[in-house]
């Protein structure tokens, strides 16, 4: 990963964004070096993130522009994932799941919105026998896939080895490149003054025998919404709440209520083992898109921040487009409605 002759870019962020386009660009021959204020990573994002790429549930009713930028990235999942190497990289699918009437109506209109048909709980628990016999409706989303998000990050700090510095950057006068790219998650709010605010979210990780679920699992359980995914090792991350705080302590509401709709759904979780707890921060933007693009008129600064629930779908496209900018000057018309510009920015 030769910079010879290549532009100096400095990325400002370790998590899977600033990694994704750091290995973008120093694959194109630019001069990368990242700045990453953890180098062990485990207050990123990216660590507590479960790795569903559900374009579809993930998009449901937000910023219009944002299903296409889902589905696009989606797209060269396969292709990242079997470049990148062993990453948990999974295509079985995704079941979403309600379990009472009232869990139906709710989970209806979002069916509707990402044109699945909806599935009688016998044909259900046909693709998963672990379901509990109480599920009522769901629909199978073939196109959703799942990834490992520390096994990505892990392979793309081997792809940059060399390159990453373990400093924080608190303010982008102090760093010295021809272009910086700042990829910091929240911390990009107070480097940029751009509206990136800390979402909460708590998640578990359970372990017990390989094979008791085989599919993604996005359900609905008297109210209570969880996700379960389900690692080939016998993990599955159960998650996450979701809380406009930024403080890091684990609530017993918020594991009672995750455990409580996971266990509704899957009774046989009940023999698992609970390994950890964790909980991190989404960089969440007034619209729940991205922003992507430059800071300024300047030119000298790119934004590849807030994602919010979506950086690992997002993390090939973004690393594409933001490459694109960084090299050419230009990325087509795909950055336009996501750029800082739309929060009063230069």
């Amino acid at each position: 990963m030769s910079g010879d002759g290549g532009p100096r870019v400095a990325v400002v962020g370790g998590g899977i964004i600033g990694l994704a386009v750091a290995a973008e660009l120093a694959g194109r021959g630019a001069d990368v070096t990242v700045f990453d204020p953890e180098p062990d990573g485990r207050d990123g994002a990216w660590h507590v993130a479960a790795g569903m790429l559900a374009p579809g549930g993930e998009s449901a009713f937000e910023y219009p522009h944002l299903t296409r930028l889902l589905e696009a990235s989606n797209e060269l999942w396969p292709w990242y994932a079997a470049a990148l190497g062993d990453v948990g990289y999974d295509d079985a699918g995704t079941l979403g799941v309600a379990l009472t009437a009232d869990d139906v109506a709710d989970s209806v209109r979002e069916w509707k919105h990402q044109k699945l048909t909806p599935l009688p709980g016998s044909q259900l628990r046909d693709r998963e026998p672990a379901l509990s016999p109480r599920v009522r409706a769901g629909v199978y989303a073939p196109a959703e896939r799942q990834v490992d998000p520390r096994k990505v990050v892990a392979a793309l700090r081997t792809s940059l080895a060399g390159r990453i510095v373990p400093k924080r950057i608190d303010s982008l006068s102090d760093v010295d490149a021809d272009i910086t790219v700042v990829a910091a998650g929240c911390g990009t709010a107070a480097l940029t003054g751009l509206p990136i605010r800390p979402v909460k979210g708590q998640v578990l990780r359970l372990r017990g025998e390989p094979g008791l679920i085989r599919h993604v699992i996005h359900g609905i359980a008297d109210g209570r919404a969880v996700y379960l995914v389900p690692r080939a090792d016998g993990e599955v991350v159960v998650g996450a709440t979701q809380e406009e705080r930024s403080d890091r302590a684990i609530t017993v509401g918020g594991v009672h209520d995750l455990l409580r709709a996971a266990l509704d759904l899957v009774p046989g979780l009940a023999e698992h083992e609970i390994t950890e707890v964790t909980v991190g921060h989404r960089p969440g933007t007034p619209d729940n898109a991205p922003i992507l693009g430059y800071l300024d008129h300047t030119r000298r600064t790119v934004v590849a921040a807030g994602h919010h629930r979506n950086g690992v779908l997002l993390a090939p496209i973004t690393a594409r487009l933001i490459a694109d900018l960084v090299l050419t000057g230009s990325a087509g018309n795909v950055l336009d409605d996501f750029a800082p510009r739309r929060f009063g920015c230069a």
